[in-house]
C-alpha cells in the first residue's frame, strides 16, 4: 500500500540527500575537466605517461557518476 501523503520530513530529508548528490555530481565533473586540461597540456607538451592513469582517474569518475545517478532513479 502506498501512503496517500509522504510525510514533511521524508520529503525534506530527500531533497537534502538529492542536494548533497548533486554536488558530488558537481565536483565530479569539476574534476572531469581538470583532468582533461591538465592531461591535454601533459601530452602537447610531450609528456605522454600521464595519459593511461588520467584516462583511468576518468573512468573512476564516471563510474561514481554512474553510481549515484542509478541510486537516485532507485529512491
Amino acid at each position: 500500500m502506498k501512503p496517500a501523503l509522504q510525510r514533511p520530513a521524508a520529503r525534506a530529508q530527500r531533497t537534502t540527500i538529492v542536494t548533497g548528490i548533486l554536488c558530488f555530481v558537481l565536483i565530479l565533473v569539476v574534476l572531469q575537466l581538470w583532468l582533461l586540461t591538465a592531461t591535454m597540456d601533459a601530452f602537447l607538451g610531450g609528456d605522454d605517461r600521464v595519459v593511461w592513469p588520467a584516462f583511468g582517474a576518468s573512468l573512476a569518475c564516471l563510474a561514481l557518476n554512474l553510481g549515484l545517478l542509478r541510486y537516485l532513479v532507485r529512491r
